[in-house]
Parts: C-alpha cells; structure tokens; sequence
C-alpha cells in the first residue's frame, strides 16, 4: 500500500504546485508586465475620478450621449457579475417588444428615424456587457447627439471617426466604437 500511496501523493503536490502556484504566478507577473492595463480591468478615469472599463458597457440613456446595445443581464443593465444573453429566439415575442422598446426610446430622445436602425442598437448581445457599437450605430446617433449638445454634426462625427476602431490586425472582428470612450471625449469637448 505505502508503495502505491506515496507516488501518489507526490504526484499530486507536484501537480498541485505547479498548476495551482506556479503556473498561476507566472502568468499574473506576464500580464502585469507585458499587458497591464488590460491585467487590470483597462479602468478609464476622467479629471482623476474612477468612471468605468473600456471592456464593460454602460447604461446610456440621455439625448445627449451616445447609446451603447442594450443588456440583458439580472438584476440591473450591464451588471458584470451576471454576464449573459437574453436567449430570446427571432420568434419570441418578448424580443419583439425590447426591439419596439428600444426603437420607441429612440423616437422619444429625438433619433431621426427616416433610416433604417442598425441592429445592434436595439439587441442585446451575447453577453449582455457590450462596450462597443458599430460604426453605423455610432453614424445613426450623430444628428441627434449634436442637437441635445448644441454642436455641429460634422465636429461630433469628426470625433466618431477618431474613436472607431478597426478590424483587429486588419482581418478579425469587425470595426468598432468604445461607447464611454466616445461619451467621455464628447464631455471633454464640450468643457474645452
């Protein structure tokens, strides 16, 4: 028995040692290092103050902002410890309603609506976190951004050109727009 046992247990403090200490104490001093920022949660700060994640979206609700997709997390929008999808199919009616909710709030907040909306401003994603909006969402809120905020439609999508991202390396994912990111350079605007 004891034959049998004691490679046994020292299988297991050398496993445990390297996949529950080392490996993880490794990789923690790499992304410190080599991807900080991203290591700590990519945290956006404004005139010193904690104001959100790039990575994580924010409920945006007032004309005068850009709006990020909707979320389908519990018990609150965009609430990161309960990440997840409405599971709503393209037959169930409830998705209907959130896409009419959404398309009337639009109406509401003085979206014009000649155009076709872009779907992503209506959905909610996969993970119900979405930071980012497509470009087309980003173009479809100008007019009305630039009214709430008394600014010319070409200064504010002057601002969505420069913070649309592409293609990461040029071939995966597709071109995006970081909604606080865009929210915090148009508050800065404003203040400048």
């Amino acid at each position: 028995m004891n034959t049998l046992f004691r490679p046994l247990l020292v299988i297991f403090v050398v496993l445990t040692t390297l996949t529950g200490l080392a490996y993880p104490a490794v990789m923690t001093a790499f992304g410190q290092t080599v991807f900080a920022d991203q290591a700590n949660g990519s945290l956006l700060q404004q005139n010193g103050k904690l104001v959100g994640s790039a990575l994580i979206g924010q409920q945006f609700d007032a004309p005068q902002y850009f709006w990020g997709r909707l979320s389908a997390t519990s018990p609150m929008p965009y609430n990161a410890q309960g990440s997840s999808g409405s599971n709503l199919g393209p037959t169930n009616p409830a998705l209907l309603d959130e896409v009419k909710g959404r398309i009337d709030a639009l109406k509401a907040a003085g979206t014009d609506m000649s155009k076709p909306v872009p779907v992503d401003l209506v959905t909610s994603s996969g993970s119900g976190l979405d930071p980012e909006i497509s470009p087309a969402a980003a173009a479809y809120q100008i007019d009305r951004v630039a009214a709430a905020r008394k600014l010319a439609p070409n200064d504010v999508a002057a601002l969505v050109d420069r913070y649309t991202k592409g293609r990461q390396f040029g071939l995966f994912g597709e071109a995006r727009v970081n909604v606080l990111q865009l929210n915090l350079a148009l508050d800065e605007m404003k203040r400048g």
